[in-house]
């Protein structure tokens, strides 16, 4: 009998000692009894085009893309990423023409002939999103899908199929010139 209370006694008496062990500010990790000050708020960061206060380099004007298919321009509201910068540094030497197919009755993507610096997220996307695709490819969507895609940004005053549609001239390959505006 007491051997088994022995056995029993020995377990507990190790868990209290690892308990008080736990416990103890004097251990290894630093504790301090000065209360934590508050710091500053971080400034936000837009999540979405549209929510930029206009100051910067980040302005509502420096987010913009033209583009043109047979004649029609339109606008696209930028992303704020790596991507989108260096989209733009290629815009400011010359407009880019790219040809564009349609893929999987949702899309028009086209080669940009370089590649962009990319931070795909898997992203289900809707008409009017510009994203770009495996570094190289930009994608113009009518329709809906989901991928791994880096956000370039959103063509303006669009919400439906038939609406971007009209705007890339319907279904078949166009040549779609992306410019700054």
């Amino acid at each position: 009998m007491k051997m088994k209370m022995k056995m029993t006694l020995i377990p507990l008496l190790l868990l209290a000692f690892l308990s008080i062990a736990a416990c103890n500010p004097d251990n290894n990790e630093s504790v301090s009894n000065v209360p934590e000050q508050s710091q500053p708020a971080e400034p936000e960061t837009p999540d979405t085009p549209g929510d930029d206060d206009g100051s910067g380099d980040d302005s509502m004007e420096n987010r913009k893309i033209q583009l043109t298919v047979n004649g029609n321009s339109f606008t696209a509201t930028l992303e704020a990423n790596e991507a989108v910068e260096a989209l733009k540094e290629q815009l400011a030497r010359k407009p880019l023409q790219i040809r564009m197919d349609d893929y999987g009755d949702m899309e028009k993507v086209g080669a940009l002939g370089f590649s962009l610096p990319r931070n795909d997220v898997h992203t289900t996307t809707s008409a009017g999103d510009m994203v770009l695709y495996q570094g190289n490819s930009i994608v113009l969507f009518y329709g809906s899908n989901a991928w791994s895609y880096t956000r370039l940004g959103r063509v303006d005053g669009v919400s439906t199929r038939e609406q971007m549609l009209d705007l890339l001239g319907g279904k078949g390959t166009v040549t779609i010139t992306f410019s700054l505006p």
